[in-house]
Parts: structure tokens; sequence; C-alpha cells
């Protein structure tokens, strides 16, 4: 357990905090969140915890650490080593780690920057992400056929990661009807000890 509270700069609508968030929860850790929306984290204040000016970022102790996957590895590394959410064998580690990729890469740029473009007005190609948000549910409808997870037989962080924005898909135009394996295993990580929904954008989403 944590011997400090764990602060975790995000905001309650971002996808990429949310995941941290669950992980958090989920390893019982004591943790404060602090609302970082964007005109914060232009501050120079915010700048000395992550340069870029991205979110998520957490404090544990002296350390100081961006990237949610990042975020999501060390949580598990430091906090629940050998537990079942980081495998620690090769094969393991590395399906998890495929999927930490296809969370970074298509379902942020299908789903995540849909819901962007269509909830918060971020400049973007809305038929090119709904076109990767596409292949990629496909892809993870027919993977998830016959099996619970996405990484291994109980949940990683795997899952954790692609969650938020699968989940949220709707909030950009992105349909989920067709993809019922899909939609099964949101429901499990859904109905995992500790799980906290994030927010619904307030712009009306599709069914």
């Amino acid at each position: 357990m944590a011997k400090t509270e764990i602060v975790l700069h995000g905001t309650a609508l971002s996808g990429h905090a949310h995941r941290v968030e669950l992980l958090l929860r989920m390893l019982g850790l004591a943790y404060r969140f602090v609302d970082a929306p964007a005109g914060v984290r232009q501050s120079e204040e915010f700048r000395k915890l992550n340069p870029i000016g991205q979110i998520p970022v957490i404090e544990d102790g002296d350390l100081v650490l961006a990237d949610s996957n990042a975020i999501l590895v060390y949580l598990a590394k430091r906090y629940a080593p050998g537990s079942t959410w980081l495998p620690e064998d090769a094969v393991g580690a590395a399906r998890v780690q495929r999927w930490l990729s296809i969370a970074a890469g298509e379902i942020r740029f299908g789903p995540g920057n849909a819901r962007l473009i269509a909830q918060f007005k971020v400049p973007g190609d809305a038929t090119a992400c709904a076109a990767i948000a596409g292949r990629v549910l496909k892809f993870m409808d027919g993977h998830l056929s016959g099996r619970n997870w996405l990484a291994a037989e109980n949940p990683t962080i795997a899952d954790l990661a692609c969650y938020s924005y699968v989940a949220h898909a709707p909030e950009g135009g992105v349909r989920l009807e067709s993809y019922p394996t899909l939609r099964a295993w949101l429901a499990r990580v859904e109905a995992l000890p500790h799980f906290k929904p994030m927010p619904a954008s307030p712009i009306p989403q599709v069914a």
C-alpha cells in the first residue's frame, strides 16, 4: 500500500485519467484527484510536473510521472508486484503491451478523437476517426469472441487502458450496437470491484 497519498492530476472527462483512477481504486490505494483543465495545464506550476502539458500526471512521494499507460505499469509493478494486473512472464507482458499500444493508437485516434471532435469541438477529421474506430472496434469484437478479457484469462491493465474511450464511443457518434461481444466485455469491466464510471459528456450522445 502507498505510504503517502498519491496525487492524480487530471479531469473528470479524460479517459486517460479515468483509466489511472480505475487502477488506483482497484488496488485500494489512497489518492487525491486534482482537477487540471486546459488553462491549468498551461501554467508554469503544472509545466514543472509535465513540460508538455498533458494529463494525467501522478505524484507519489518524490516521484512525478506522466503518461497514463506508463502510470498503469508503474502502479501495477510498485503496488501489486506479481499480481495478475500485469503478468511477469514474457508472453503475458507482451500481450498486455500490445493492448496498451492499441489504446494509445487506434483507440485514441478512433473513438477517442471522434469524441473530442463531437463533444469539445477539437479540430479534426471526424470521418477519418469514425473509420479508424470502426476497424478497431470490429477487431476487438472478434478478438473477444470466446474470451472474457483482452490480454489474459483475467482482467489486466490492458482492459482498463482500453475501456474508457470505447465505452464512451457513442459520444463521438460511434455506435456500439454491432459489437455484442465488445459490449459484454464493457459490462464485465463495469462489474469489477470498486469500478467508477467516467461521467458522460454534456452533449447528447447516440444510442
